[in-house]
């Protein structure tokens, strides 16, 4: 089994950036993070350092779970270069909201830049892993977290999200149909207002009715070209 992260090495993960998984360290320390299959170093200039899908575990998990998700390392590097977390943690690692969730607590100020922030971060994840670098168009991530890139989408927009059960706001959920979101809101204006904004942020959408209440929602899927 691979050993956990030396206390250095966790510094280094921990200090991560939330949604790129972005790393800061000396090249000695990314080095090793490299060789144990927890980091990547982006083949393109300026050839910054990432957290692999098992370096974004071990960042999110408890200390004591290091362990187990090390043991990944040798299974997950092929798929680096697609990584990064927008997943809520017990470590505080920022999350968008999706819908439904209770009120985090959090100065709606606060809230704001944090979102700003993990925005800024995703379009720079799109610059470094699309081909051509484009910030028009989904990124290798936000296909393989298609809830929590559309929530932020929504969110950095300034969408309201629904707080808990029964209230007015957006609600993002997954779908059976593959690479697609469902967003949902009971105010139609609104959700012709999220069909907009999720369209500028480079996903295809078109609008669908249910077929026993007749609501409207959304279908959602991150465009490729």
């Amino acid at each position: 089994m691979t050993r956990p992260p030396t206390a250095g090495q966790r510094r280094v993960i921990d200090a991560a950036d939330p949604v790129t998984g972005r790393l800061r360290g000396t090249e000695a320390q990314l080095a090793a993070l490299v060789k144990r299959g927890l980091a990547f170093r982006h083949p393109r200039p300026p050839h910054d350092h990432f957290l692999t899908p098992v370096g974004h575990r071990i960042r999110d998990a408890a200390p004591e779970a290091d362990e187990s998700a090390a043991a990944e390392t040798t299974t997950s590097t092929t798929t680096a270069s697609n990584s990064t977390s927008a997943s809520a943690s017990a470590s505080g690692v920022f999350a968008a909201r999706i819908g439904g969730e209770e009120e985090t607590g959090v100065a709606p100020a606060v809230r704001t830049r944090e979102v700003h922030s993990a925005w800024q971060g995703l379009l720079e994840l799109r610059r470094m892993t699309n081909p051509d670098g484009s910030v028009e168009r989904p990124c290798g991530w936000e296909r393989t977290h298609l809830v929590r890139a559309a929530a932020l989408a929504l969110e950095a927009a300034g969408h309201r999200p629904a707080a808990g059960q029964g209230t007015e706001g957006y609600r993002v959920r997954v779908t059976p149909q593959p690479e697609a979101v469902a967003v949902r809101d009971p105010d139609g204006e609104a959700l012709r207002a999220c069909a907009g904004t999720l369209e500028r942020a480079g996903w295809q959408v078109s609008e669908h009715k249910e077929p026993r209440t007749g609501a409207s929602y959304l279908l959602a899927s991150p465009r490729r070209t």
